[in-house]
């Protein structure tokens, strides 16, 4: 585990795409590119989408789905003093909720960036979320820590293997503890990455299983995201020894406009664009 208050070695601007690939990507490469994306994005990210994700605001997907009204973590009764682990937690703005609902989160990211952006936010709160650099992979914790492990758009596609991560959650979950988790819907994998009309055009195979890749001039992986198909995602949950209680596609809610990448109200009135899956540890 690495200490999040450690300086890292990594640039912390943006390395710059000059190319979109598909190809295969080992865990090594994976890791070491995604952490210097995210190092890099996480300032501008978060100027971007705080906003919208809101300082302690538990939100989904770029569809808005809330959990506030979702309840995809169980009834909301069952979350004070709840221990809780926030997996890609970014700057830890589920966390952060979690924590003004009575649970005792922990929240874990790969970038250290995104870790001191979380702090920032915790600055002049009664009460910070406990914060943890680590890989979603390897995660840092003894068996049975947890009541819930959750995930909002954080780690499993980021990594080579998810399947991993599926059974490093169902690891440290208590018996009858949920992991839940969303991550782009497997269909978006087929079409460009455009919110607009080009992007309805279906242009990879669903089942092509390389990742997308963006490299810099050089060919070097600067950002990597891996795709699974659906029944990947099953397959990888039922290894874990999970239960699969859920499957959740967001409808895009009228009247919201807000385009992220490459969702949009026009891609999402005609394909779903995320997918939150629901388990439990038995």
């Amino acid at each position: 585990m690495t200490d999040p208050d450690t300086p890292t070695d990594t640039p912390t601007d943006t390395p710059t795409a000059a190319g979109v690939e598909r190809r295969p990507v080992g865990a090594e490469a994976t890791v070491r590119a995604n952490r210097r994306w995210w190092d890099g994005a996480a300032a501008d990210y978060q100027a971007e989408h705080g906003d919208f994700l809101r300082d302690a605001g538990f939100v989904w997907c770029p569809e808005g789905l809330d959990e506030a009204d979702a309840h995809l973590l169980g009834d909301p009764a069952t979350l004070p003093g709840a221990d809780v682990l926030e997996v890609g937690a970014g700057a830890a703005q589920c966390s952060r909720w979690l924590l003004a609902q009575g649970a005792r989160p922990v929240a874990l990211d790969l970038s250290g960036e995104q870790l001191a952006f979380a702090r920032r936010l915790d600055d002049g709160r009664p009460v910070r979320v406990p914060l943890v650099q680590g890989d979603a992979e390897a995660l840092p914790f003894a068996d049975a820590s947890f009541d819930i492990v959750c995930s909002a758009f954080g780690a499993v596609p980021f990594v080579a293997d998810s399947g991993a991560v599926m059974a490093e959650a169902a690891r440290v979950l208590r018996p009858g503890g949920r992991w839940v988790f969303s991550v782009t819907h497997p269909l978006r994998w087929c079409l460009p990455d455009d919110p607009g009309p080009g992007g309805l055009r279906v242009t990879w195979s669903y089942f092509d299983h390389r990742p997308y890749v963006e490299v810099d001039d050089t060919g070097a992986e600067i950002y990597v995201e891996h795709h699974r198909t659906m029944g990947d995602r099953v397959r990888e949950i039922v290894a874990a020894g999970l239960v699969l209680l859920d499957v959740v596609e967001p409808e895009w809610p009228p009247g919201h406009d807000r385009v992220w990448g490459q969702w949009s109200p026009l891609r999402g009135r005609m394909v779903p664009g995320t997918a939150i899956f629901v388990t439990r540890k038995a």
